[in-house]
């Protein structure tokens, strides 16, 4: 059985990935928004990205750092300029 110091870092941890997430679907849509594409659907079209998979990195669901790395190339930015807005240092 675990522990309840235990069972309270867990939860810690996980509502700091959930709060994360959402900052990087917050950024992700910040930044395609900034580049002129209004729509998910069409933007994920244009760039070969599956659109329901597109739509749910913009909502803060789980994704991979691969696919992290796809979505910023599409939106023609370093990974510095990603991260350069919208985290903590």
């Amino acid at each position: 059985m675990k522990s309840p110091a235990k069972k309270t870092v867990k939860k810690k941890i996980e509502t700091t990935i959930n709060k994360d997430l959402e900052k990087l679907g917050k950024r992700i849509k910040q930044l395609r928004i900034a580049k002129g594409f209004s729509s998910y659907e069409y933007f994920a079209y244009e760039h070969n990205i599956s659109r329901a998979q597109f739509g749910r990195y913009e909502k803060g669901e789980d994704l991979r750092y691969s696919s992290l790395l796809k979505v910023i190339r599409a939106l023609d930015i370093t990974l510095d300029e990603f991260f350069s807005e919208g985290f903590d240092k």
